[in-house]
């Protein structure tokens, strides 16, 4: 998972990072709103852990932009020494999915993460060694992929990438997105590498619409999964 940490003290942010690398998530950090607000607009994330006090745009004015500009925004955490319930009423009103006072310990923040990412169903049959996505059967032991009772043998990556797309289905992922979770990288040489691992998985599941898949591309974003019904 790929989570944004939003604080303007280093310490906070350094604090937040170990606890979501201990997780096995990949952090992200911002010292301001404004540059917060432009990651996301351009990029994927899994999930937002806020400050209320930052320079540029603030905790709630972020939460009430992402639930306006963007189509499908990832789920918050305010996380901020505002200890006033009227304060916490407001960041849940306006559609943080938790909250958390300053200072937290690490297990309690660590817990809220993941519940959090499992309400939000980030992961989703992430833990299943065997999962099944319409004629597609998963196996997570084997790297394989089964479809229409005939398995499909891919490299390692070709799986990680199937696997990724297929719990995101319908979910836009951007192309750094993919390429951190994938090849723990964002550089330019791993752009030829993400085309051609997704051409060659494309072609290899039959991913078109007659098998109730396709991998669509988002101009100038990355790619999307979609799931289409035959109805």
């Amino acid at each position: 998972m790929r989570i944004a940490v939003a604080d303007d003290e280093r310490d906070v942010t350094d604090y937040l990072k170990a606890i979501i690398e201990e997780l096995g998530h990949l952090p992200v950090s911002f010292s301001d709103g404004n540059a917060l607000s432009q990651a996301l607009a351009r990029d994927t994330f899994d999930l937002v852990i806020l400050d209320w006090g930052m320079p540029g745009k603030d905790g709630l004015q972020i939460i009430k932009w992402m639930e306006s500009a963007l189509n499908d925004p990832p789920p918050v955490i305010m996380m901020t020494n505002r200890t006033a319930k009227s304060d916490i009423t407001e960041a849940l009103n306006a559609g943080a999915a938790d909250y958390i006072t300053k200072p937290e310990d690490r297990d309690v923040i660590a817990a809220r993460i993941n519940a959090v990412l499992r309400r939000n169903g980030q992961g989703s049959g992430a833990f299943e060694t065997m999962v099944t996505y319409g004629n597609y059967l998963l196996n997570r032991i084997e790297q394989t992929v089964t479809f229409n009772e005939q398995t499909i043998s891919l490299t390692a990556k070709e799986f990680e990438l199937a696997d990724l797309f297929f719990r995101n289905a319908d979910r836009t992922l951007s192309r750094n997105y993919i390429m951190e979770t994938i090849w723990r990288t964002t550089a330019a040489l791993a752009t030829r590498t993400l085309d051609m691992h997704i051409s060659r998985v494309r072609s290899k599941l039959h991913l078109n619409p007659e098998n109730g898949f396709r991998i669509f591309t988002v101009f100038g974003y990355g790619y999307r999964l979609e799931s289409i019904s035959k109805s």
